[in-house]
């Protein structure tokens, strides 16, 4: 049969998450660590491989270790957490559990794409709720919105990927008040913004908090995440979930990692310390127009930004991300914080780019204004 059935109606205007792997000396465009697993971890994620980890052994379905540690540390019971193969399973669990054709979820953007991607992929409706011009979320509208179409998911980005503002806590617990709504808070740039809504949790069974071990604990490699909540929906999540999506070898590697926690706190502060040099660095460049931003990335704008992102990895070998395409980020580029070597060499090509193009400028308009001259003198 040379023919294929169609698939579903619902892919038809769905766009695949754009995960480019663009190779470049400097690479900013992921929101990752900078910096490897310490030394002294990765000796003793050595001696388990060779000791106690049998790969011939489908792993713990629950990751019943690491799930004790995440409570512990939390100040609740392993039934409120639940651990996921990266944040975007556990994003499609909630959207597997609580969304579905006649269903609906409420969307901020611009924010992270997978929201709206993993919605429409299973038939939820989605409402739109567009953030201001500076990024803040539009709480009237917000709240308006859930009270007529009494949505059953709203996602909040806290920080927002990718523009790095956050949401007020305020504007939170009225949400929370407001609605029974599952409420998924995104805490994946948690550990730099130093902000969580775990306190009210106990008072708000529709609150989950999602976090990861991809950005402040240098584990992107290996896909590993986990969420809070009450232990209803935890119990609801574990009927959609994928078995055994957590593999032994990542399962000992965030364990090992979330235990030993604090040897991160040191590369945590310098990322918060070079999100300031960014900030202050490209706010010095002419033509450049930059965010505030509570994550471990500055999302900036700029004049002809294709090519500006061109010519930092053609010219540089420096890659950020383009979003000047995305409805709401026309002319926005995003630069993860790198470590200092890394922050130097970004805006060092920066400030070379945007002199070019200041010193292009200047010769084209001087150009023209010699031909007018000219013209006027025949």
């Amino acid at each position: 049969m040379k023919k294929l059935r169609p698939p579903r109606p619902e892919l038809e205007n769905i766009a695949a998450y754009d995960a480019k792997d663009v190779r470049a000396d400097v690479r900013l465009s992921a929101n990752e660590n900078p910096h490897n697993l310490p030394g002294e971890i990765l000796d003793k994620l050595a001696d388990r491989v060779r000791g106690d980890i049998d790969f011939n052994r489908y792993p713990d379905p629950m990751s019943t270790h690491l799930r004790t540690l995440i409570a512990e540390a939390n100040g609740l019971e392993p039934s409120n957490v639940l651990v996921g193969n990266g944040g975007d399973e556990l994003i499609l669990d909630i959207v597997l559990g609580w969304g579905g054709p006649g269903r609906v979820l409420v969307d901020m953007p611009p924010t992270f794409s997978m929201y709206g991607i993993d919605a429409r992929m299973t038939g939820t409706n989605v409402i739109e709720v567009p953030r201001l011009a500076d990024f803040s979320v539009d709480g009237e509208l917000l709240m308006d919105v859930v009270r007529e179409r009494d949505p059953d998911i709203i996602v909040v980005s806290n920080p927002n990927n990718p523009t790095g503002t956050m949401v007020p806590e305020t504007l939170l617990i009225d949400l929370l008040k407001a609605t029974d709504a599952l409420v998924l808070v995104d805490e994946a740039y948690f550990e730099f913004s130093r902000q969580t809504m775990r306190p009210h949790m106990e008072r708000h069974h529709n609150l989950v908090i999602l976090r990861t071990f991809s950005k402040a604990f240098s584990l992107a490699g290996l896909r590993a995440g986990y969420l809070l909540a009450h232990e209803d929906v935890v119990r609801e999540l574990t009927k959609v979930r994928q078995p055994y999506s957590v593999n032994r070898f990542t399962q000992a590697a965030a364990a090992l990692t979330f235990r030993e926690r604090m040897v991160f706190e040191a590369g945590i502060r310098e990322a918060m310390r070079n999100r300031d040099r960014l900030l202050h660095g490209l706010s010095a460049i002419t033509g450049v127009e930059v965010f505030p931003s509570e994550a471990n990335f500055v999302l900036f704008r700029v004049a002809h930004a294709s090519a500006v992102w061109r010519d930092l990895l053609h010219d540089h070998s420096v890659l950020v991300r383009d979003f000047s395409r995305t409805p709401g980020l026309e002319d926005c580029l995003r630069v993860t914080v790198g470590s200092d070597e890394e922050i130097e060499r970004f805006l060092k090509a920066m400030d070379e780019i945007m002199a070019g193009k200041r010193a292009a400028d200047h010769f084209g308009m001087s150009a023209s204004a010699t031909g007018r001259v000219r013209k006027a003198g025949e």
